[in-house]
């Protein structure tokens, strides 16, 4: 019997290729594509899936969230978490949520036909990147971890959209919230870093890793 898949992402063509990849093993059968985290949860409510591959920055509802709510209602079910990003912070807070592993989309060839057989066996996976930013954060002095803000996975959806250059009303309409709450998310990020622009919250962004670069635009 094979494998039931539920690819959640919200680029088409990311999901496509996959689809194309997990193709390739016939025991692996992708029966559904979401693109928000409300999708998954109606899906797997509506029909029997073994497996969701789910992105984390998602609109609306983002992954984390997503597997939170999807694993209290099906348990027995697996999430394999994908970013952009290995962002410790992220890792965390989606294993924490349920996620058996995570890999990055840079990662997500072979990749991610290893980390579904391992998961599948019972075992956790993370890629090789990720396993290195665990790593390295145990590594750290507890101390130095301890001081950092913890930014909700919202706050930081919308930090990570500031860094890429889009405004507001733009974030607003990527993240399906209302320019006011974009602000208000931005003046809580300003708050919690202390910082006191966005060519600030930038450069922390792409410190931090959130974003790996800053993209030309407006200021949100």
């Amino acid at each position: 019997m094979s494998l039931r898949i539920l690819l959640a992402d919200d680029h088409q063509m990311f999901r496509h290729a996959l689809r194309a990849l997990l193709a390739r093993d016939p025991e692996l059968e992708v029966v559904a594509e979401a693109a928000s985290g409300e999708e998954v949860l109606a899906i797997a409510d509506a029909q029997p899936v073994d497996l969701v591959c789910m992105d984390i920055a998602m609109p609306g509802m983002d992954g984390i969230e997503a597997t939170r709510r999807l694993l209290a209602r099906h348990p027995a079910l697996r999430v394999i978490g994908l970013s952009a990003f290995a962002d410790r912070q992220f890792v965390t807070d989606l294993l924490a949520a349920g996620a058996r592993g995570y890999i990055t989309k840079g990662e997500a060839g072979d990749e991610l036909l290893r980390a579904i057989r391992t998961v599948c066996e019972g075992r956790s996976y993370l890629c090789p990147e990720v396993a290195a930013t665990v790593a390295d954060a145990l590594r750290d002095s507890p101390g130095v971890y301890a001081a950092a803000p913890r930014l909700t996975a919202r706050e930081r959806q919308v930090l990570q959209l500031i860094a890429e250059g889009l405004t507001s009303v733009q974030i607003g309409d990527r993240l399906h919230i209302a320019a006011s709450t974009v602000e208000v998310h931005r003046r809580n990020l300003m708050r919690k870093l202390d910082l006191h622009n966005v060519a600030e919250l930038t450069r922390y962004a792409i410190h931090s890793g959130i974003s790996p670069s800053a993209s030309p635009g407006g200021a949100a």
